[in-house]
């Protein structure tokens, strides 16, 4: 039948035509998402702006003069990983440098790939100030 039919319904077709329940929407169970424990005043934005700490023997050696190195999203800037160093580690940063190492191809085990690039920041923190890692 055609929605702007000419033809209109009789009273006897009206009364004849089955009546159709209405369809009940059932929705699945929420599923709930374990997520780490967020210190209040701390949004989700400044967690994922420093992704981990970069921990090789040059941080370490760098580490012992206070400058602490991260790895950071590609689109954190000095403004936000400063905000995010004060909220999650308490201490100000008294400079930050910021690295793009770009990706790159690596032959190993006789086999070519890439290792990808990132994105990550020196913070320099005043004397006395520290940083510990768990």
């Amino acid at each position: 039948m055609a929605i702007f039919s000419s033809k209109k319904k009789t009273a006897e077709e009206k009364a004849v035509a089955p009546k159709v329940a209405k369809a009940v929407k059932v929705s699945a169970p929420k599923k709930v998402v374990a997520t780490k424990a967020v210190p209040t005043g701390i949004s989700n934005a400044d967690l994922t702006v420093l992704t981990k700490p970069r921990v090789t023997e040059k941080a370490g050696v760098l580490s012992e003069s206070n400058v602490y190195t991260f790895e950071v999203s590609p689109n954190a800037n000095k403004f936000t990983i400063a905000k995010a160093i004060k909220e999650l580690y308490k201490v100000t940063p008294r400079k930050i440098n910021i690295i793009n190492l770009p990706r790159r191809s690596v032959f190993v085990r006789g086999k070519f790939g890439v290792q990808a690039g990132v994105k990550k920041a020196m913070v320099s923190l005043n004397k006395g100030d520290k940083i510990e890692f768990i």
